[in-house]
């Protein structure tokens, strides 16, 4: 770690709250591969979209086992789903670095206490919803990406990210929170070890 480093890194994370929920989804778009270079009014549209899909979806139970386990830090992973079978790894140790995390920035309000392991099972949960329910063709139909069009018809495209845009409004409004998980995922980011730079 340099010696400048604790101060870069206190201020990025006392930058983060001031960044709303679907300008994080934007950068989470922009980011993504395939979205290099699109115009930024286009993924805000796409990122607002499908936080009110996320956002709307009922809460349903998900029936996938769930596996505790360390090792999520090296990877920045809170949780995986896997569909075969239908399991959602939770990663304790990330798990438990959110949680220092979100009473150091003194965002409890906005996590309460369980909520980050809460949160992160619920997104895991739509995953499996979007990777095998009718939600998937609606979430297409929902963004509005047009890929063809053949006289009325119109074949709506994929839009890359635009699931995990919609899992963290899901894990946000079912779980309550005052601010989507997207926001805890940039807190990570910013005190991770990133590569080339000395832990």
């Amino acid at each position: 770690m340099t010696a400048t480093e604790p101060t870069i890194r206190e201020q990025e994370l006392a930058d983060l709250a001031s960044v709303d929920d679907i300008e994080w989804g934007v950068r989470l778009l922009a980011a993504t591969p395939t979205h290099e270079g699109r115009d930024l009014g286009l993924l805000r549209q796409w990122a607002c979209r499908a936080d009110e899909f996320g956002a709307r979806l009922a809460p349903v139970p998900s029936a996938a086992r769930v596996v505790e386990r360390d090792g999520g830090l090296e990877s920045m992973l809170l949780a995986r789903y896997t569909s075969r079978p239908p399991t959602v790894e939770l990663y304790t140790d990330t798990l438990a670095l959110a949680e220092e995390l979100v009473d150091a920035r003194g965002w409890r309000a906005w996590y309460p206490p369980g909520s980050v392991r809460a949160a992160a099972l619920a997104h895991e949960a739509v995953h499996a919803r979007l990777h095998h329910g009718p939600e998937k063709a609606a979430l297409k139909q929902a963004l509005g990406h047009t890929v063809l069009r053949l006289g009325r018809h119109r074949v709506a495209g994929h839009v890359a990210g635009a699931e995990e845009v919609a899992a963290h409004a899901y894990a946000r409004t079912v779980c309550g929170l005052g601010r989507s998980p997207l926001l805890l995922t940039a807190a990570l980011r910013a005190v991770l070890p990133r590569p080339g730079r000395e832990k």
